[in-house]
């Protein structure tokens, strides 16, 4: 603190909405940024309820919390807009005047596209809305009536609240694997870059102003849609060893992989990891179940903790133990 980037380590699933969720009511967060578009949905379970979030940053549970969307981000007006009744975060939220739109058309090219059938988008036309971005010809927030009362210049906000030792959460979408430029296995990425600099670059906040990098593991790994997964196992397997899951924004199946410590020290040391989250614990030891502290995991527990650390040279500082938001053992 006061920047810290928030960074998925593998294919996305990785349960960054949780963790975002945690620091923004533990560490009072005064702004929380989001990055990337509508193709990824952060999951918050909060107070027995959920939310599958692809537009409204997942610290909306802190009332105080100054909500944004990011300069670099696509925008969903519908989806916006439902997700800030949803969320009853009118007068807190507010989106950069330069973020870009998806409209309706790009949905249908992306649904219909050769692209979208061979690699398994979402078909929300998150990549030809960043085609016209690219080509220069896209819609921006500020071109768009409605908005009108949202827009603010989020990159002067949070820059700003920096100067004055605001705590600021730069939200990344995805997983880090799924990188344009970095990830595993193109062409069966997404249409960004999903590290930590580049979501850094996305809110428009300087390398040299970011405190810490939290990478965010999950105890086994995830992906959806086509592409190489190493190590996957069987849907039905997956479902004998508890990890089978659905995906929150698309409800599509989840492929599953036990935990890969060399790609997580890769992922690691490519974003410039401070700090671990590992999310899911009980998952693979159900006796950590709603645990609280260090103390009271069992034994093989640390032992998967400490390997983790050991592994990726990385300390594990926030430990996820079940869905609620506050089920997080926190070892900072």
């Amino acid at each position: 603190m006061p920047c810290t980037v928030i960074v998925g380590a593998f294919w996305g699933d990785e349960g960054k909405g949780k963790i975002i969720s945690y620091l923004a009511l533990k560490d009072n967060i005064d702004f929380c940024v989001r990055t990337g578009s509508v193709n990824a949905a952060h999951t918050v379970w909060y107070e027995g309820k959920k939310y599958a979030l692809h537009m409204v940053p997942a610290a909306f549970i802190n009332p105080k919390t100054r909500l944004l969307i990011a300069a670099g981000a696509n925008v969903d007006v519908k989806t916006f807009f439902a997700e800030v009744e949803q969320t009853q975060v009118q007068g807190r939220i507010a989106i950069d005047q330069s973020a870009s739109i998806i409209e309706e058309k790009h949905a249908a090219a992306d649904k219909a596209s050769a692209v979208n059938k061979g690699i398994g988008t979402t078909g929300r036309g998150v990549g030809p809305a960043l085609e016209e971005r690219v080509r220069r010809t896209a819609k921006l927030a500020k071109d768009i009536p409605e908005l009108k009362n949202y827009l603010t210049d989020e990159v002067q906000e949070v820059n700003d609240g920096l100067d004055i030792g605001k705590k600021v959460l730069l939200e990344g979408t995805q997983g880090f694997m799924l990188s344009l430029f970095l990830g595993g296995g193109y062409p069966y990425v997404t249409g960004r870059d999903t590290g930590a600099s580049a979501i850094a670059s996305e809110a428009g906040v300087g390398p040299t102003r970011v405190d810490d990098v939290l990478i965010v593991y999950k105890s086994f790994i995830t992906r959806v849609g086509a592409g190489p997964l190493p190590g996957e196992i069987t849907k039905e397997e997956a479902q004998k060893r508890g990890w089978f899951e659905v995906a929150a924004g698309t409800g599509r199946d989840r492929r599953s992989a036990s935990f890969d410590f060399d790609l997580a020290k890769k992922t690691a040391k490519i974003n410039g990891a401070t700090q671990g989250a590992m999310t899911k614990l009980d998952c693979i030891f159900p006796s950590c179940r709603s645990v609280k502290k260090y103390s009271d995991l069992p034994k093989e527990a640390k032992e998967f903790i400490k390997e983790v650390e050991d592994k990726t040279g990385v300390p594990i500082t926030l430990i996820g133990t079940g869905p609620e938001a506050m089920d997080i053992v926190d070892r900072r």
